[in-house]
């Protein structure tokens, strides 16, 4: 059989490849995070019910939501790169919007516009994943993941500084700049990935899922004004079940799905994605309650009375911690298993809502409550994607991990909606303005212990690690493990990796990625030059080879079953490569 090389070889990443995209990740969470400083006052400057002001939050969660596996999906399809700066621009657009106007519905339809941004996460861990070394993936992965919380950290206290020295229209154009910059950062640094899934875009299934996200989640912003017993509330979360019913059914249909239901049905990533909804819920109620508690007057009796940039700043440490716990985990990790330090994470945020309960009654209090909220899920977050990539084949890492970022966009869209519900619901009415109460504040807190108690049981649901899913190339030494590795291939590809002399190279890296430009297996050349490398199935893959001193080679190939030897030519970069 003949196998013909892709356009081009897989792009070698620069050391800044990493940091530009956690960049990414953090304006995102800027974006996220940008109205928490003025969350009391949005009523008033929109000049509507707290109920509806709420919807400037929710509406960025939601569309985030919807626009993560939709954004994934097409960066497979059409460029990751690509999609990523379109997601970025998307949101700078929608930045520029909110920052020209003060009326609701405009400002909704701005905010909607920047939760686009969410679909950079998926894609920024994507392309890590086609460009990165196996050995530094993880904590790539982890980095990228972890970036929401500390960009969130970051954001708060530098947006109430703007907030409280500027017009408040100041924070969006702010938003714009930080999201040109990541733009300009990311067409200068990171390289497209060649990697492109075979297919067509689901367009059924992305308005299919956006319908039920939005029908879902409608009636949990709007049940209190509407009753929840009313016709209206019931009728929206009934055609929500329907809609995510009958999506679901036609995603299984679907050749090319958005999402691959499949892969959610195996109990290690069900339970996984589960607790990431917790997560997310616990997350974001923090996010919503502290700088409120902070700012109220000291006259409601509880208001703790402090400056929006005070606030801020003791808000701040909740990001900060989530970036020092990142080496914490990877020891954690590496000793006990992810499984391990997400139930440690999930313990600690409890310990943290649980004594913030009692820890409500002066400034430094709201501090302690933010460090230790921030170790718990710094470790919660960095578990996530360890697990993900654990518990399936590395074919289907990309479309899991997206899932997973989808469910925790749903917790935090979900968390939105509840905690402003709740504030809403329990606010007391001075002077025709709704000031938030204790009980308000309580209530939030004990709904964040309850989600996080759910978050638990599902991480102790967790089955125990296999011995199979730790990763490749852990042994006293590279060739060992790859010979290892050889011997317990049965069928797969086999060769030799050679150069121009028809020498063989020794210590080769040879990367396996399957049809949607997922990395499906690697592995290292013996000293003979020899490699071998298991297929999860029959199928169109691209063999990638690299080597000091050799140029790149990525050559397409296809496997029938049987075993097929594949000799590599790291000569012939771009030349037909024959069996």
């Amino acid at each position: 059989m003949t196998h013909t090389s892709t356009d081009q070889p897989a792009p070698r990443a620069s050391g800044a490849v990493v940091p530009v995209l956690a960049f990414a990740g953090i304006v995102v969470a800027v974006m996220q995070t940008l109205l928490v400083p003025v969350i009391k006052d949005l009523p008033q400057l929109l000049d509507t019910e707290p109920s509806n002001a709420t919807w400037v939050l929710t509406s960025t969660l939601l569309s985030g939501a919807v626009a993560t596996p939709i954004m994934g999906r097409l960066g497979d399809l059409y460029g990751k790169r690509r999609m990523l700066v379109l997601s970025l621009s998307v949101m700078v657009v929608g930045a520029l919007v909110s920052a020209l106007t003060s009326d609701l519905l405009t400002m909704i339809a701005g905010r909607t516009l920047q939760g686009f941004a969410m679909g950079a996460i998926p894609l920024g861990i994507g392309l890590m994943r086609d460009m990165l070394p196996r050995e530094k993936l993880g904590s790539a992965m982890a980095l990228m993941s972890s970036s929401i919380g500390v960009g969130g950290g970051l954001a708060l206290p530098a947006a109430a500084l703007i907030a409280q020295h500027a017009d408040w229209h100041a924070l969006f154009y702010g938003a714009a700049g930080l999201g040109a910059l990541s733009i300009a950062l990311t067409l200068l640094v990171v390289p497209e990935s060649p990697m492109r899934a075979k297919g067509s875009f689901d367009v059924l299934g992305a308005i299919g899922l956006s319908a039920g996200l939005v029908l879902f989640l409608l009636p949990i912003t709007k049940g209190s004004d509407w009753g929840w017993t009313s016709g209206t509330t019931l009728g929206l979360f009934g055609a929500s079940a329907i809609v995510l019913v009958l999506w679901g059914v036609m995603e299984l249909r679907v050749q090319a799905p958005l999402v691959d239901l499949r892969t959610t049905a195996r109990p290690a990533v069900l339970f996984t994605n589960l607790a990431s909804i917790m997560v997310g819920v616990s997350f974001y109620v923090v996010s919503l309650v502290l700088p409120q508690l902070l700012q109220l007057p000291k006259a409601t009796g509880y208001g703790l009375g402090q400056s929006m940039v005070v606030a801020g700043l003791l808000v701040a440490p909740l990001g900060l911690t989530m970036m020092f716990t990142a080496p914490v985990y990877a020891r954690l990790s590496a000793k006990y298993g992810p499984k391990v330090t997400l139930i440690l994470g999930m313990l600690i945020i409890a310990i943290g809502y649980g004594a913030g309960l009692g820890l409500m009654s002066a400034p430094w209090q709201s501090l302690v409550i933010a460090v230790v909220l921030g170790a718990g899920i710094g470790l919660a977050y960095s578990s996530l994607p360890a697990l993900i990539v654990g518990a399936v084949p590395a074919s289907e890492t990309g479309a899991a991990n997206g899932l997973n970022t989808l469910m925790r966009s749903i917790g935090t869209s979900v968390s939105s909606a509840v905690i402003g519900m709740v504030l809403a619901n329990t606010a007391n009415n001075v002077n025709g303005v709704a000031i938030p109460t204790m009980h308000g504040f309580r209530v939030s807190f004990l709904i964040a212990t309850g989600a996080v108690a759910i978050g638990l049981l599902m991480a102790l649901l967790l089955p125990r690690n296999r011995p199979a899913t730790k990763p490749q190339l852990r042994a006293s030494s590279e060739e060992d493990a790859a010979l290892r590795h050889a011997e317990e291939v049965l069928r797969g590809f086999r060769g030799r990796v050679l150069d121009a002399t028809g020498t063989p190279v020794a210590r080769a890296k040879v990367t396996l990625i399957d049809r949607r430009g997922r990395q499906a297996g690697a592995t290292l050349s013996s000293e003979d030059g020899s490699y071998a490398l298991a297929v999860p199935a029959q199928g169109a893959y691209v063999l990638a080879a690299r080597a000091s001193g050799h140029g790149p080679l990525a050559s397409a190939a296809t496997h029938a079953g049987d075993d097929s030897a594949v000799d590599l030519d790291l000569s012939l970069p771009g030349e037909t490569v024959s069996a």
